[in-house]
């Protein structure tokens, strides 16, 4: 499997990335993916966008089968699941306080 500039070389992290993939795009059709190779920690990363308000839903749909194989299968495999950056913006916008002028009475 190539993905990007990374060729996954090891078939059973292919076939656990593209399980991952299944299980995500079964609730969230228009998820995309990207994988990397990290070291912190050392591992393969598979990165899932999706246009969702709190990807920690995206992460229960995972979570068990993402425990499973890493602590079973011993494959160092992580998730990452993020939301496109024209959400995240939009979220950053308007959580972010007005900020109002603060005038102090105190004289100096």
């Amino acid at each position: 499997m190539s993905t990007g500039d990374i060729t996954i070389v090891d078939p059973r992290i292919e076939r656990a990335i593209v399980e991952l993939q299944e299980m995500v795009q079964r609730k969230y059709p228009t998820a995309t993916f990207e994988v990397s190779q990290g070291d912190d920690p050392v591992g393969t990363y598979l990165w899932a966008t999706v246009d969702v308000d709190d990807t920690d839903h995206v992460m229960d749909v995972v979570v068990d089968r993402l425990l499973h194989l890493q602590v079973e299968e011993r494959l160092p495999l992580h998730f990452i699941p993020v939301q496109p950056v024209e959400r995240a913006l939009q979220v950053l916008r308007t959580s972010r306080p007005s900020r109002s002028r603060v005038v102090s009475s105190a004289a100096w």
